[in-house]
């Protein structure tokens, strides 16, 4: 059976993720969780997608995969309920790249999620 795949115009239920950890408030990071949210869901409705829900992990660490709303995340993306995950940037969603590879180059294309960092 051949996979299929959305084009560019295609209709896409969003979900956004966005992470801010305890090591990135002591250390000044700028993207505060709120600025996540602002940036990510004004770009969701400027494509004129589908926001389906926003997934937070405040205070986690992106080193650990195991993070509430990472599961939450992927369970939604493996029943169907979204089709696309977008990010601020690759190390919000995890800052252990060869994880954050296996999940953008094998778990997502699995469950025909588009990714957007």
């Amino acid at each position: 059976m051949a996979k299929q795949t959305m084009g560019r115009n295609s209709s896409y239920n969003a979900g956004i993720y966005v992470r801010l950890s305890q090591e990135d408030m002591r250390a000044g990071e700028s993207l505060s969780i709120e600025n996540q949210k602002l940036i990510l869901t004004k770009y969701v409705k400027e494509q004129g997608w589908n926001l389906v829900d926003t997934y937070v992990d405040d205070g986690w660490s992106g080193t650990d995969f195991d993070r509430p709303a990472v599961q939450r995340l992927l369970s939604d993306a493996q029943s169907g309920k979204i089709n696309l995950i977008i990010c601020k940037d690759l190390s919000r969603f995890g800052r252990n790249y060869i994880e954050v590879g296996r999940y953008v180059d094998y778990i997502f294309p699995s469950y025909n999620i588009r990714f957007i960092a």
